[in-house]
């Protein structure tokens, strides 16, 4: 593998670094915050800790709009600012409001994170490996995540304000990362969408030198082509892959993965685990969780999207079927975190490597940015849906149900795989879009 492709691709998946950083760290301080300003339940819920989530639904929403005016670099760099002013504002914040504001820019940068970041790595890596070096992605989010656990275990006991330096230290990353994709080139299908061939050719001659650059660009031309003025995700012709799109993020919510992560202990304690007990398996699940998904990357250039995406939907629904049955039956608890740690490693395995890379593969190079954000929102809108109904449906209907619901949903994922779903390994990007508009629209 080129060495430069590697570095540049690193540097992008940092994003997702932060993304999982961002996310998980404000679990160390939510507490203290709550006692700290006297916020209600429904004002801290709602306010100090969602008003992340919907910076984050925002920017997945929006965010294709500067990865494609911008370019896919330039946004890069611009969400490590965001996540850069978002950890200093919230560690130096006084009062709820100001705290909610600076957590809803650093949203914005997680939102945009998710559209930006997949979509640069597509484009600079090639066909061979473009599956690893997207899923690098997903890999420093489940990293980011297990440092943000140890950054506020760590941090827990430096003093009053302990919640200021868990929630601020995401400053230096943040800004070690923004100087980092400022050293990135820009990406040379972004740039010949944009007619700016000579800096294109350049960026392709450093990226493959053995290739003849030419070739790329008459491809690249051709798909072009097939395009109008001012064109958007929402016609006809591009209308399977927005299928794909939707569908993909769909299933990866109705898994119940988020649900999952976000009540993994209380989950284990409805299982019969003692709480200390059910602390640590959650611990073993992050584990699980950054073990298979290393595996997923290192496999989904060799086995391809839809074998990974087969293994994994079988995996969730023998685990979900047999997680429903423990709550049915009222099984021996020790037996739930299993089930779950063979649930949490086929999401790692599968949809939680694929779905980034697989979005960003579908849609054509001029599109790609509005695709990206089109996935992402529909995957954090459900991520914001879903989990928000657990506890109502765990009161109400039980976990056995709720678990069965995931488990039907994951067979309807399956016959998705089987039957809708392309193989997108080791196929450009070019390629595989005319494939996809030409094929389907006859």
């Amino acid at each position: 593998m080129n060495r430069k492709i590697l570095i540049w691709s690193i540097t992008a998946a940092l994003a997702g670094f932060l993304f999982g950083f961002d996310t998980v760290v404000i679990s160390g301080a939510e507490k203290k915050l709550q006692l700290l300003w006297g916020s209600s339940d429904m004002f801290h819920g709602v306010i100090v800790i969602g008003m992340a989530l919907w910076g984050t639904v925002i920017g997945a929403f929006f965010g294709g709009i500067p990865t494609n005016k911008l370019g896919r670099k330039n946004t890069l760099i611009w969400i490590g600012v965001l996540y850069t002013i978002s950890a200093i504002g919230s560690g130096l914040a006084n009062d709820p409001w100001t705290f909610a504001v600076f957590r809803f820019i650093g949203g914005l940068g997680v939102g945009a994170s998710t559209i930006a970041a997949p979509a640069y790595i597509s484009e600079i890596a090639p066909a061979k490996d473009r599956g690893k070096l997207v899923g690098l992605y997903q890999f420093n989010i489940v990293f980011g995540i297990l440092i943000a656990f140890l950054s506020n275990y760590l941090l827990n006991n430096v003093g009053e304000n302990a919640w200021r330096w868990m929630i601020g230290v995401e400053a230096f990353p943040a800004a070690i990362y923004t100087i980092f994709a400022l050293t990135i080139p820009k990406s040379p299908r972004w740039l010949l969408t944009k007619f700016r061939n000579s800096e294109a050719i350049g960026v392709l001659k450093i990226i493959n030198p053995d290739q003849d650059p030419e070739k790329l660009m008459l491809e690249i031309k051709d798909e072009m082509e097939n395009t109008v003025p001012n064109e958007n995700i929402f016609l006809k012709k591009y209308r399977f892959p927005l299928i794909l799109a939707f569908l993909i993020a769909f299933f990866n919510q109705l898994s119940g993965i988020n649900a999952l992560l976000y009540y993994a202990p209380r989950i284990f304690e409805e299982a019969g685990l003692g709480e200390s007990t059910a602390l640590l398996s959650s611990i073993g699940i992050g584990v699980t969780n950054m073990i298979f998904t290393l595996l997923g990357i290192i496999l989904i250039d060799r086995l391809g999207r839809k074998q990974l995406m087969y293994i994994c939907s079988f995996g969730y629904i023998i685990s979900l079927s047999l997680v429903s049955a423990a709550f049915f039956f009222s099984w021996e608890g020790s037996i739930v975190p299993i089930l779950l740690f063979m649930f949490i490693a086929s999401h790692a395995i599968g949809q939680g490597t694929v779905i980034w890379v697989f979005i960003s593969e579908i849609f054509p190079n001029h599109l790609r940015g509005f695709g990206q954000s089109f996935g992402s929102s529909v995957h954090w809108v459900l991520a914001a849906v879903v989990p928000s109904l657990v506890p109502i449906l765990f009161s109400t209907i039980g976990a056995g149900m709720v678990f069965l619901i995931f488990a039907i949903m994951m067979v309807l994922q399956l016959l998705f795989v089987i039957f809708m779903m392309p193989e997108t390994k080791g196929v450009s990007l070019e390629e595989l879009s005319n494939k996809l508009i030409k094929e389907r629209n006859i």
